[in-house]
């Protein structure tokens, strides 16, 4: 049976593979984009399996009237995709104000506006799946990244409980983690104005983002079909190498640090050591 997706962030980069991947197997698809003329090719090439719906993540009632409209539009609604974001890079002391406001309000809050509006209409399903765009920058952290990896860090932590709150009534929640892909995107979002404190910083990280192996974004679209069909999807899943690379070292060191001290740990809590 096909299945009806409702897709945030579907006018480019990852979006709009999943998007593209979901229409040319036969799903039907609710994309949003802050542009709805954005997404005129795609209606022009899958006709009514699209609807288009202009958005703003940010703007929580308007949230709430695209769930409710692809949900009249289809009739069910089945995978969620909370893919809207975008990219903040800056050292943690260049960032101004409104540019961390601004990026949990779309990194954060909007991902919490759709799954508010949509856990209501999934429970009353019956079931459905709420699939939320991480990062590897979700599970470990990295220079200049910090207002876009605390906009993940905060979902991924708010997702894992989400995962246990619905899940008695069918729903299940995966956190999807990508790495570099070779996406329009890839070099864009917010630049926080460059302390030349950061210079060599800055200078080290270009260089090694050119070595990075990208992974394809036509191969995360079909991977993301692969989760949405799993009868028993897992609550996390890297997409790309990256994760796998980077992580079992970060956990190995954090679980080595916990250990090192964890007579401190137990001092903390009022016992003494022996």
């Amino acid at each position: 049976m096909s299945k009806v997706l409702f897709v945030t962030g579907s006018s480019r980069g990852l979006g709009r593979n999943f998007v593209e991947a979901a229409l040319s197997r036969g799903d039907r698809v609710a994309a949003t984009a802050r542009t709805a003329a954005s997404l005129d090719d795609l209606v022009a090439a899958y006709g009514a399996a699209v609807l288009a719906l202009e958005l703003d993540v940010t703007d929580r009632a308007a949230v709430f009237e695209s769930v409710r409209r692809a949900k009249e539009h289809f009739g069910r609604l089945d995978v969620i995709v909370n893919n809207a974001g975008y990219g903040l890079l800056g050292a943690v002391e260049e960032l101004t104000e409104q540019q961390l406001r601004d990026q949990l309000d779309t990194n954060l809050f909007g991902a919490v506006w759709v799954v508010q509006a949509a856990v209501p209409v999934l429970r009353e399903q019956g079931g459905g799946h709420i699939i939320q765009i991480s990062s590897v920058g979700g599970v470990t952290a990295m220079p200049l990244g910090g207002g876009y990896i605390a906009s993940k860090w905060a979902l991924e932590g708010l997702s894992e409980t989400l995962a246990q709150e619905v899940a008695a009534f069918g729903i299940k929640v995966t956190l999807v983690e990508p790495g570099s892909y070779a996406t329009e995107g890839a070099a864009g979002g917010v630049h926080a104005e460059a302390d030349p404190r950061y210079s060599d910083l800055r200078a080290g990280f270009a260089e090694l983002s050119k070595t990075l192996d990208a992974g394809d974004p036509a191969a995360a679209g079909r991977a993301l079909l692969k989760v949405a069909d799993a009868d028993d999807p897992p609550l996390r899943v890297f997409f790309g190498i990256h994760g796998n690379q980077m992580l079992p070292q970060v956990y190995a060191d954090r679980l080595k640090t916990w250990a090192d001290w964890g007579d401190l740990s137990v001092e903390a809590h009022g016992h003494t050591t022996a």
